[in-house]
Parts: structure tokens; sequence; C-alpha cells
């Protein structure tokens, strides 16, 4: 449990770096989640904003709120506009029946989904939804797949859904629609270095072990076929969303 507490916690220490360096999420996986009708969301375990940009865009109004002082501090500083509230998924700092609908991106696995489910459903309206999406490096393109192997073992699977969606699905209970969609992140190999940097299982670590993993991460890159002597590289991710309507 402590592990866990310690990454849950961990990105206030790379906030600026996490805003600049991680993908952001396709409009179509927002309109899958939400629907064309712009809604009141809260964006839960909203990070730095970069889910929140994207329901921006759409038109919807958004809460976000986060347990990092320094994730909402960008957020606030790029998206001066938004309501924000620090708090936890187990514990939201919102009235009864004060949104249309939840979503997380990258977020829900952080949850403890038995207080979580029923959070969700006091602050939800009748009716409302929740979005949960994650984005996963594509692994079918041969040097992500050297990147993944590479990372495998200090990732834990903490990059991913790992189950979430049918144990919360279950907890509130709700109905499950799936959909796919597809995120390419144009970036130098030094910033894919810097984007492995804001993962939780690095920020985590001591400075001396952080810097001999990452140099493992900038070797890989430096020597990969794909990637040797390249200034820019497309780093493909697959986004996965999930509906969730509440029965």
């Amino acid at each position: 449990m402590e592990d866990w507490q310690a990454r849950r916690t961990s990105f206030g220490s790379v906030a600026a770096d996490y805003a600049a360096l991680r993908p952001g999420y396709p409009a179509d996986a927002v309109a899958f989640l939400l629907g064309d009708r712009p809604l009141r969301v809260l964006d839960l375990g909203a990070g730095t904003g970069l889910l929140t940009d994207v329901l921006l865009a759409a038109g919807h109004e958004v809460v976000a709120v986060d347990p990092s002082p320094p994730m909402l501090a960008q957020l606030r500083d790029r998206l001066p506009q938004v309501q924000t509230a620090e708090g936890v998924a187990e514990a939201v700092p919102l009235p009864d029946a004060s949104v249309d609908a939840v979503v997380a991106g990258q977020a829900a696995h952080w949850f403890d989904l038995v207080p979580a489910a029923v959070e969700l459903r006091r602050v939800l309206r009748p009716g409302g939804v929740v979005g949960l999406v994650w984005n996963s490096r594509d692994e079918r393109v041969p040097w992500v797949h050297a990147l993944g192997r590479l990372l495998a073992v200090e990732a834990r699977d903490h990059e991913a859904d790992q189950g979430v969606v049918d144990r919360f699905a279950a907890e509130l209970p709700a109905t499950v629609e799936v959909a796919g969609f597809a995120v390419i992140q144009q970036v130098t190999p030094q910033q894919v270095v810097g984007g492995i940097g804001t993962r939780s299982y690095v920020a985590t670590m001591d400075d001396a072990r952080r810097a001999e993993f990452l140099g493992r991460v900038r070797d890989l890159l430096a020597t990969h076929p794909d990637t040797r002597g390249r200034a820019q590289l497309e780093l493909p991710y697959r986004t996965r969303a999930y509906r969730l309507t509440p029965r």
C-alpha cells in the first residue's frame, strides 16, 4: 500500500514535464464518452489538464479535481477559466448531483474503487455517465516494443486499465461500452526520455537510480536501428475509452 500511495502522489515533482511531455487525448474519444451536447463534467485526477483541454474544446464546462497542488497549478496556469479543487476520488469535493459526467484520463487505476464508486454515484446527476480513458504506447511498432520491454519490470502495468473497468462497472454498477482510437506524438529522443521520467515508477526513484534507468532509455534510442541518429520520432499510442452508464 505504501508503494501505491507513493506512486499515486508522485506526480507533483514532475508536474511541468508532465504538462509538456505527456500525450493528449483524441477529440473523437471525448465525443464517444460524452456525446455532442455540452455538459458539466468533473475531470477527476485531472493532473495538468491534458484531458481538460479536449473537454473544453468540445464545449463542455469542466471542474478539475486532483490530489496534487503542483499539478493543479500547471492546469490553472494554462487554463485559468477552469474551476479547480484539490481532492481525491474517494472524497470528491463537490455537492450531490452536481455534474452530468465524470471522466478520468490515465487516472482510474489509482482509485480505491469501492469508495470511489459511491462518490461518483453521489456527484452524478440522474442519467449521468462515467468516462475512463487510457493512452498506452503502441508496441506493435518495433522500437516502441523494445522500449516497452525495457520499462516493463519497473512499470508494473501502471499505464493501462489493468481490469479496473470491469471492477468499477461492478461497483457502480454500470453497463460498459468501449472504443479504440490513436494518438501520435512528434517528439525528439530527449523528449521521449523526459516523458518516461514523468512516470510514477521513475518519479519515485532516488536520483542515482533514476539517472541510471533513464540512461538505459537514452542508450536504447541511440542504438536501435529505427531510432538511431534520428532527431524526430513518431511515438504512437493506442487510446482505449470506456463509457460507463450507471444502472
